[in-house]
């Protein structure tokens, strides 16, 4: 036999499901919302009726003393259970429904009332308000149980006060109007309270639907995950709503977009200042894996939309990589260059046995001295004029890179860059992207040729790289400066189109500019302008001359 299920446990207490709670919650709100307002209704109902029962029976005190022959038979006829006080105020009870009406003289000696006894006697409650002349309201008991009274002056013909008019409203039934109310008012409050219900499910449901049917534990365990998650990620987050405002920003996203906290609630081009890193984050550039280029790092976006409108963009940093790919891209040019000058090489050492072993000495000497003076020369051209070494390392090189590749690198003779760079790095970056577009530019085509101009003037360095290639056209000189824009086909290990807004942005950083324009050759001539790139000129060392050594005099 199968072991018997252990039995269930009866949980008390509120259900853990969102859509359970938050209708249970609802339920209980609307329940005590129906009770509240039935209870403040009915307290002032009483009162209310209790008003009516004494202004109805005052009106029909008035219209008793208003009767045209009332005042007189009161004067000219005796109290009597017959005489025509006692008739008029009957017929005035009875077609108004009144409990009594009492007509008095001015001692308060009863002409009319219900039971006839009374007829003749003094009225059970003091009428002197109504016999001064005032009009009253109130709620006593008498000779016929508790009533809303009315009291009113009956006058003669000439405004003389006579006597008094009493009319009675049974109390019972000013209770029994407020008892009959309460069955209708509990209806009412029955269907707002079943409405309450309905839209208490109706907005669970939906509820229950946005929330996935969590319960509020698991929400508050997400949102704690979520946290943890966005600010541990070496990934920059995102997150737009609908309207396109920024509403999420993790810790990696600030550092790489330069940005705080201050950037939560505004557009990316207010935050970002405009471009196309703002571009991206906004939807306006679309696609995956997207380069930008933000201050100095370049950086790779994805933008997701959202259910509800927004969107979420990725950031992710490829400095390192980018300048790595530019590493391997130079490493690859090296290795090429390498093995063109060792079959270079090769057919020099051939050259020069063959004249060895033909003895003809003197000519394998001019030969050797006119390969060692061509590199000396092409050398020392950049070391004269350019004396920072990693700049004039950087030119020597890509000199030699381009002599394979069949192209003339030349340094312009108005080049003059002293060795005062502030930044020499950021230089060679700009130096080493302009030679290799030029380099590829001119690359396969007849007297292909690049030129290059370094000069300072003041702190400001102004660099010029002209090529003989097909130029840029007038309307892409200023979209080959956006990051990601290129018209050559990437290379396998990264992308394109980053090279030239780096130089733009490394010229902006340091208050200068990079521009394009048409070289007087028919190529492209991109000038680079670099405020305060070097340093002010110190002092010239003083120059010290020894002093003569003393000889020390001999004594005779």
């Amino acid at each position: 036999m199968s072991p018997t299920p252990p039995a269930r446990r009866l949980r008390l207490g509120l259900p853990r499901r969102v859509f359970s709670q938050v209708l249970l919650m609802q339920v209980a709100i609307a329940a005590g919302v129906a009770v509240l307002a039935t209870g403040l209704f009915l307290a002032p109902l009483s009162d209310q009726l209790d008003d009516q029962a004494m202004r109805r029976a005052l009106a029909i005190a008035q219209t008793t003393a208003q009767q045209p022959d009332l005042a007189q038979d009161l004067r000219d006829t005796p109290p009597s259970p017959n005489g025509p006080v006692q008739q008029e105020a009957e017929r005035i009870r009875k077609a108004t429904q009144a409990e009594y009406i009492v007509v008095m003289d001015w001692r308060g000696v009863r002409w009319s009332h219900t039971d006839k006894k009374q007829i003749g006697g003094i009225v059970s409650t003091d009428p002197g308000q109504a016999l001064a002349g005032k009009e009253v309201m109130e709620i006593d008991s008498g000779t016929l149980g508790r009533s809303a009274r009315g009291k009113v002056p009956l006058r003669d013909s000439d405004g003389s006060v006579v006597g008094a008019v009493s009319v009675g409203i049974a109390y019972d039934s000013v209770r029994a109007r407020l008892i009959h109310a309460i069955p209708g008012l509990l209806a009412y409050a029955g269907g707002a309270l079943a409405v309450g219900a309905m839209a208490a499910w109706v907005i669970s449901r939906r509820v229950h639907r946005q929330t996935r049917d969590l319960a509020f534990s698991d929400i508050a365990a997400l949102l704690s995950e979520r946290e943890a998650m966005l600010h541990g990620i070496r990934e920059g987050v995102v997150a737009l709503d609908r309207a396109g405002r920024i509403r999420l920003l993790n810790d990696e996203a600030q550092r790489l977009l330069s940005i705080g906290d201050a950037a939560v609630g505004r557009s990316p081009d207010e935050a970002l200042g405009g471009g196309r890193t703002a571009d991206v984050l906004a939807g306006r550039v679309t696609g995956t894996d997207l380069l930008t280029v933000r201050g100095q790092r370049v950086l790779v976006a994805n933008r997701m939309p959202t259910d509800d409108g927004g969107a979420v963009a990725t950031l992710r940093d490829r400095t390192e990589l980018e300048h790595l790919g530019r590493e391997l891209d130079s490493t690859r040019g090296l290795i090429d260059a390498l093995r063109a000058q060792d079959h270079e090489h090769a057919n020099r050492m051939h050259t020069l046995l063959g004249l060895l072993e033909l003895e003809m000495y003197d000519d394998a000497v001019e030969f050797v001295g006119e390969v060692v003076g061509d590199h000396r020369a092409t050398a020392e051209q950049v070391t004269e004029r350019i004396e920072d070494p990693l700049l004039a390392a950087l030119l020597v090189g890509k000199a030699t890179v381009a002599a394979e590749r069949g192209v003339a690198l030349w340094v312009s003779d108005r080049t003059r860059l002293p060795d005062r760079l502030v930044d020499p790095r950021g230089l060679v970056t700009v130096v080493g992207n302009l030679v290799d577009n030029a380099l590829d530019a001119v690359a396969g085509k007849p007297h292909a040729r690049v030129e290059v101009e370094l000069r300072a003037e003041g702190r400001t360095a102004i660099l010029r790289v002209r090529d003989t290639g097909p130029g840029i056209p007038p309307e892409h000189r200023e979209l080959i400066f956006t990051a990601g824009w290129s018209t050559k086909k990437p290379p396998a290990h990264r992308e394109r189109g980053i090279g030239l807004s780096l130089v733009r942005r490394l010229a902006e950083r340091q208050g200068g500019s990079a521009t394009v324009d048409e070289s007087y050759g028919g190529g492209a001539e991109f000038t680079v302008v670099l405020p305060e790139a070097l340093a002010e000129p110190g002092p010239e060392p003083a120059l010290t001359v020894p002093s003569a050594p003393q000889t020390a005099k001999k004594e005779s």
